[in-house]
């Protein structure tokens, strides 16, 4: 059983490396064939306990994997959604050059997604989380020449967060006098809490939470599609909150009255509000979900940073919706591309009627994504909502705020796509095809499931994870409190109502939430978002050239000193001596006498 492991890391890794050996017609084949390989692994391994270690690096470094509950679920998550994309691509990339590559990524990525989340020795799960840099990095660049900027961008950013995570890996090892993850359980004290502020960094930045954000909406423009449904939809979420909980709530004595949860749930609350802001206003379709992937991130942070047995539960939970409605969303997404030629949607409406299984299944993704019962965001979100509330109402207020906007951005979304008056170029497109619309099919029929029978997914996968901590108590079902309840009913009518009321008087569902982008309180907040200031890259990139050219002066500067001041100084000074030195014999004597006269000034004094 331990020597199941291994392979499990290394069949998708050497079928990512055996894919371009193949002709181009068994390629799709054979890399459907390793993702199925692969989950019918972590299906057979799940719910088992296993640690394997052998001598690595010495020092503790040693390569130790542990098979635990969460770790199992979140590899066999992992591979359900990478086996969707595969399905996804193969449909989507036909025809196109760019598969292969493609397909090495992907199974490359899933191989150290295993890695990482198998890692039970920090220097081990660094390996295979720097891996996902290199791999983000190449995934980006395949979608052109103007992406490899989009590349580059999320490369620096990442890795920069990449840099705290090792340096609160190496002052956590300090700390704890090891290097293995099962054995860390450190008190917030001062180098603790500094520890714990660099491991979230590391965290939170691959779950794609602000201010590590500003990469995805750029990476929707100019990756392909399938990579925003694995990677910022799927792989990221799951690989970021999966350690970001193991953080909280193994290796640091993390709880409710410690200013760090304070200091989570601040982030989760700005991330939620600024992003669902920035996806209200897009006009393109893969771009606002981007914002949406970015928003959800900081319901799931709010929720495992309140500390409570039941946030911490939804915020898991939601880590889980999310990949699957997100997933479902950006699969859409490349549909409505792969079919009628573009995602902006100015360019869109209509398409209920030629893409009609397409819109249905958008529909339930939006539902959940939304929070409309019965579906599965629903019920995540009102378990975060219940512990925020505990926490602060401050918190709560925000969330539920974000979940108005969500509903409004998505009612925006559906309309300006799928509903209206249908467009005269868009007269031929068909429906997407069946390779492209049973993933999604899936995902939709998982938003329903997880959502009217919530008892599977949060008995069998989350619950579990927390154990002792939750003392017996069971979140299945609806939240306790029903005013919360009633008071995101309410909520999901008053954006609908609104949604209404701003396609009458706007004329149009893409201009719906133009009043809000331009209305008096709003309007700095987006002009301020639309020259990057809240980018830190694009931010940091400017600072860097300012300070570029002040450097550049001074180096100028010093270079004037050299080569024209010192110069035309000497020069000058020599015309001088030149003009004294004139070859009379007077003009000798006396500069003689004169520094006779010094000398013994000097010497006589």
């Amino acid at each position: 059983m331990q020597t199941m492991l291994i392979p499990f890391i290394l069949i998708p890794l050497i079928a990512g490396a055996l894919v371009f050996l193949l002709p181009r017609g068994a390629r799709g084949i054979f890399v459907l064939l390793a993702a199925i390989v692969d989950f019918l692994i972590a299906v057979f391994l799940f719910n088992k306990e296993i640690i394997y270690t052998i001598p690595w690096a010495g020092f503790g470094m040693d390569f130790s994997l542990r098979l635990n509950h969460f770790s199992g679920f979140i590899i066999l998550a992992a591979t359900f959604f990478s086996l969707l994309v595969v399905i996804y691509s193969l449909s989507f990339f036909k025809d196109k050059n760019s598969s292969s590559q493609f397909y090495m990524y992907l199974l490359a990525s899933l191989s150290f997604v295993n890695g990482a989340v198998l890692a039970n020795n920090l220097i081990l799960l660094l390996f295979f989380w720097e891996g996902l840099l290199l791999i983000l990095f190449g995934m980006i660049a395949m979608g052109g020449r103007m992406a490899f900027k989009t590349a580059t961008k999320a490369f620096v950013i990442v890795g920069i967060s990449d840099l705290c995570l090792m340096a609160g890996i190496a002052l956590t090892g300090y700390l704890a006098k090891t290097l293995v993850i099962s054995e860390i359980n450190l008190p917030l004290g001062s180098l603790g809490s500094l520890a714990f502020i660099l491991l979230v960094i590391g965290a939170i930045s691959k779950a794609g939470s602000m201010p590590f954000h500003s990469w995805i909406p750029d990476a929707a423009k100019d990756a392909p599609l399938p990579f925003m449904a694995i990677f910022p939809a799927a792989l990221e979420k799951l690989l970021g909150i999966y350690f970001l909980a193991r953080i909280c709530l193994e290796m640091f004595k993390f709880t409710p009255d410690s200013w760090l949860s304070t200091l989570l749930m601040i982030v989760g609350t700005i991330t939620i509000f600024l992003a669902v802001m920035m996806a209200l206003v897009q006009k393109n379709y893969k771009k606002l979900l981007s914002y949406h992937a970015i928003s959800q991130v900081g319901y799931m942070i709010l929720g495992i940073g309140t500390a409570l047995p039941i946030g911490i539960v939804g915020g898991l939970f939601h880590m889980l919706n999310n990949a699957v409605y997100k997933s479902c969303l950006f699969f859409t997404a490349g549909s409505v591309e792969k079919q009628v030629g573009t995602t902006d949607l100015e360019k869109l409406g209509g398409l209920i009627k030629k893409m009609p299984w397409t819109f249905a299944l958008f529909s339930v993704a939006a539902f959940s994504i939304s929070g409309v019962p019965p579906f599965n965001g629903f019920f995540s979100k009102e378990l975060i909502f219940h512990a925020a509330k505990e926490r602060g109402v401050v918190f709560y207020i925000v969330a539920v705020i974000g979940a108005f906007l969500t509903a409004a951005s998505f009612l925006k979304l559906g309309h300006a796509v799928f509903l209206g008056k249908p467009r005269q170029e868009h007269k031929d497109v068909k429906e997407a095809p069946v390779a492209m619309l049973l993933p999604m099919g899936i995902l939709a029929l998982t938003c329903v499931i997880f959502g009217i029978f919530n008892y599977l997914p949060l008995n069998n996968f989350i619950q579990p994870i927390l154990g002792v901590r939750l003392n017996g108590q069971s979140f299945a079902g609806l939240s306790g409190d029903w005013a919360l309840v009633f008071i995101t009913l309410a909520v999901l009518l008053g954006a609908l109502i609104h949604h209404v009321i701003a396609v009458k008087i706007a004329g149009s569902a893409l201009k719906a939430a133009d009043h809000i982008h331009h209305s008096f309180v709003f309007s700095v907040f987006y002009s301020w978002a639309e020259k990057k200031y809240f980018d830190p890259y694009e931010v940091g990139i400017k600072l860097i050239n300012k300070i570029a050219k002040i450097f550049w002066r001074i180096d100028r500067g010093i270079d004037w000193v050299y080569e024209s001041l010192i110069t035309n100084v000497t020069f000058a000074f020599s015309r001088v001596i030149h003009k004294i030195q004139a070859g009379y014999y007077i003009i000798y004597v006396i500069w003689s006498l004169a520094g006779a006269f010094a000398v013994m000034s000097f010497v006589l004094r």
